[in-house]
């Protein structure tokens, strides 16, 4: 129960500050620097990968789709839609990025840290 309260407070202030963080990313994208951009669309990534496909918060959409592409239909559609814009995304992100999948889990850094 405490570490739900302690989420309730928690989100009760970040959300705000992702929707202003979203709409900051909105204006970067329009005329702001590339690498502010890349690292906001990143983590707007990697928060969609958790919520949403109830992925590691520290891996992206596609690199989760190659991981479950023998598994979930989503994570096929993932990969053929990407496939049309650059052929073989997916597999590439899951190479960069399986090493620290692998060493989080390792690690334990993956674990309950509150209370």
């Amino acid at each position: 129960m405490k570490e739900r309260l302690a989420g309730f407070l928690l989100m009760t202030a970040i959300v705000p500050m992702a929707i202003a963080g979203y709409l900051m990313l909105v204006l970067i994208g329009i005329g702001g620097p590339t690498a502010r951009g890349r690292a906001g669309v990143r983590a707007l990534d990697h928060f969609v990968n958790a919520t949403l496909f109830n992925g590691y918060a520290w891996e992206s959409v596609s690199s989760h789709a190659w991981r479950a592409r023998d598994e979930r239909r989503w994570a096929r559609f993932i990969i053929w839609i990407t496939d049309r814009f650059q052929p073989g995304h997916c597999r590439r992100a899951n190479k960069r990025e399986q090493p620290v999948v692998d060493l989080v889990l390792a690690k334990g850094l993956n674990k309950q840290t509150i209370f």
